[in-house]
């Protein structure tokens, strides 16, 4: 996740889609929320106890982001407390196996945030957080599998830049709406594994 969110950040940062402001205001609890996650879910918590709640609540977003994309004058509404949004999904990234994306993402698209700065904003703050989760498993519970890890590496650096370029390129509604099918078909996949 390190090489393909970096990867991910580099290319939006290159085609535009990153607000400044928003990324300030998710970096820092975002990276707070991860580093606390890894650290728990080493010694404390069951990662797999919490994935249907995760699951359920993943479509609960999904379900609203589409109703958002279907509504011809969408209200921007303030998000208050960014700092919580990103420490819950950093937080919930690192113990469940992921929901950055998904939790802030989701969150702020149902807000009525613009697509593009959204994405991509989130995108480019994921790389601090997957690398301070990283890091803390690493410390707390060192790493196996590098077969699996060397792949989702070379076909995320390989899927980043088309995604940002594309985030860039698609219109709000039906964006939006594969955005909202995605969460819920992955969140359904989830919770299927897990039944």
């Amino acid at each position: 996740e390190m090489f393909t969110t970096g990867a991910s950040a580099v290319s939006h940062h290159k085609f535009g889609n990153i607000n400044k402001k928003l990324f300030r205001h998710l970096l820092i609890p975002g990276v707070l929320g991860s580093i606390t996650g890894a650290y728990l879910l080493s010694d404390v918590i069951d990662g797999e106890s919490i994935k249907p709640f995760i699951a359920v609540y993943m479509m609960v977003l999904a379900i609203i982001i589409i109703k958002k994309a279907l509504v011809k004058n969408i209200v921007k509404k303030k998000t208050k407390r960014l700092d919580l949004l990103a420490s819950f999904g950093g937080f919930m990234d690192s113990v469940g196996g992921g929901g950055w994306g998904p939790i802030v993402t989701s969150t702020l698209l149902g807000r009525g945030r613009n697509p593009r700065y959204t994405i991509g904003s989130v995108n480019a703050a994921e790389f601090a957080v997957s690398f301070a989760s990283g890091v803390t498993f690493m410390i707390f519970g060192g790493i196996s599998g590098w077969q699996v890890i060397i792949g989702l590496i070379l076909g995320g650096v390989i899927a980043a830049p088309l995604a940002a370029f594309l985030v860039n390129k698609i219109q709000r509604k039906p964006m939006m709406i594969a955005v909202g099918i995605l969460i819920i078909i992955l969140s359904l996949r989830t919770l299927s594994k897990l039944l």
